[in-house]
């Protein structure tokens, strides 16, 4: 199990020479919404995913504002039981490119050790969404700790902070 704290945003404008970076094509299912139990297929990758806000269980108690921590587990598939599972998916599968870039260079306010550490070892995961959402631009940075996420300062591409806000979640979008 591990804990997923991550940031999202929209996205003004793209960053330069956007083919330049790593891309991976993604397509995924949710076999459930909340919890979260979606199918993913990365490139020939494909694996099982369930991820839930760290209070979801406890007590009848699920909340998604303002909590950026999410536990996931996540589990390999072949090829023949992801594409058994995605078929069975509830709603929208959703297809995307996604870009690997690295984090901005002004992301953290210290030049000291631990920042310089950082700035090698973050990335924006820029996803640019087809078929359904085609046109629709997301920004996330995964990070380690939730005081490293506090810190971050967006890129300039950056629009909205949109972490926690449900209505730009993969999940929910499976069920537009």
């Amino acid at each position: 199990m591990g804990v997923e704290i991550e940031r999202k945003f929209t996205v003004k404008e793209l960053p330069q020479n956007l083919e330049q970076y790593p891309v991976h094509i993604i397509e995924q299912g949710y076999l459930c919404v909340v919890p979260a139990i979606r199918v993913r297929r990365e490139d020939d990758t494909f694996y099982m995913t369930y991820k839930s806000h760290k209070d979801f269980g406890k007590q009848g108690v699920f909340s998604e504002a303002g909590d950026i921590g999410k536990i996931e587990y996540n589990l390999p598939l072949d090829k023949d039981s992801y594409e058994h599972l995605v078929v069975k998916a509830d709603g929208n599968v959703i297809s995307k490119k996604r870009y690997i870039i690295p984090i901005n260079s002004d992301a953290f306010d210290s030049s000291d050790e631990k920042s310089r550490a950082l700035m090698d070892s973050l990335k924006i995961e820029l996803d640019v969404f087809e078929g359904k959402f085609d046109g629709r631009i997301l920004a996330e940075v995964e990070f380690p700790d939730e005081e490293t996420a506090a810190a971050y300062k967006p890129a300039s591409w950056f629009d909205e902070d949109v972490t926690g806000d449900v209505r730009y979640s993969n999940a929910h979008m499976s069920t537009e």
